[in-house]
């Protein structure tokens, strides 16, 4: 897909594993203040962050956010973010994950969590997955015999997911920090300016390509949160809140000042779970409300 919107003013406009099930539990009671019972709001007062990604490489970033975010994707769901690591060869003063990590906190999210673009290309693309005739990595809809298929879908979004684990390991091996991937929280970009599939066959293969991204995360150890609206979630999943998706925490743009963003933390998530950041479109940098 061209550059994802968290640069280019983002898009405004069956199965579960019993793994996927806890993370998805997890996170909703991790973004909702730990026991509270989900959907319940605090009352203590919202404080911003910013995300950055590619765009950045090389620039400024913002000071002072309280969290912030980075892409791991550098605009699509197969390339890396050149500066989620050193830049060119540049200190760790370049690295944008490092930047996040120098966050202030104060907030219930991580002080530094990730993004990742998705795709559902389908089987076009030379990364597709391979035909096998053993089921890998648990996948709920069969072996993937290389066709244009929900099992292969699967596979596809847990390659990614994968590759996202590595790219975020050689990352921090560049800028010396030995964190696991459950240390960060992950935010699926899942926007109509990527490749997805169309009619009820493509929709029902680009959910399944969400959930084995989920299950890759899941698997080690990560929360997972969908950034999205609530009709670019329509035209690509069909508004689906099937097995693994329903609940995951959401991240909502769209708003064009802070205080926009905060009242859009009222709005209600289209995965039915709770909206735990809302984004405006700010210069030079984008914005982000951790709701309460």
């Amino acid at each position: 897909m061209a550059p994802s919107p968290p640069e280019l003013r983002r898009g405004f406009a069956a199965r579960s594993t019993r793994s996927v099930a806890v993370s998805a539990a997890i996170a909703v009671a991790m973004l909702v203040g730990g026991a509270s019972p989900v959907g319940a709001r605090s009352t203590a007062p919202s404080l911003t962050g910013n995300d950055i990604s590619f765009p950045q490489c090389g620039r400024t970033f913002p000071t002072g956010q309280a969290f912030g975010i980075v892409g791991v994707t550098g605009g699509l769901a197969n390339t890396p973010n050149p500066c989620l690591g050193t830049y060119n060869g540049g200190p760790p003063s370049t690295s944008e994950l490092v930047w996040a990590l120098g966050s202030t906190g104060g907030t219930k999210l991580p002080k530094a969590a990730l993004y990742v673009n998705t795709a559902n290309p389908g089987p076009t693309v030379a990364d597709w997955p391979k035909p096998s005739t053993t089921i890998l990595n648990g996948d709920p809809f069969d072996a993937c015999d290389g066709s244009n298929s929900q099992a292969c879908a699967w596979q596809y979004g847990w390659d990614r997911a994968a590759q996202d684990l590595v790219w975020l390991g050689a990352a921090e091996s560049q800028v010396g920090v030995a964190s696991a991937a459950s240390a960060y929280l992950w935010w699926l970009d899942v926007e109509t300016a990527n490749s997805w599939e169309t009619g009820t066959v493509g929709l029902a293969n680009n959910i399944a390509d969400l959930q084995g991204m989920v299950a890759a995360f899941a698997g080690a150890g990560a929360t997972v949160g969908i950034y999205s609206t609530t009709y670019q979630w329509g035209q690509i999943t069909g508004g689906s809140n099937a097995s693994t998706l329903n609940g995951l925490p959401v991240w909502i743009p769209g708003a064009r000042t802070a205080s926009a963003a905060q009242s859009n933390c009222a709005l209600p998530g289209f995965t039915t779970g709770p909206v735990a950041i809302t984004q405006w479109f700010g210069k030079p940098f984008d914005g982000d409300v951790a709701c309460p």
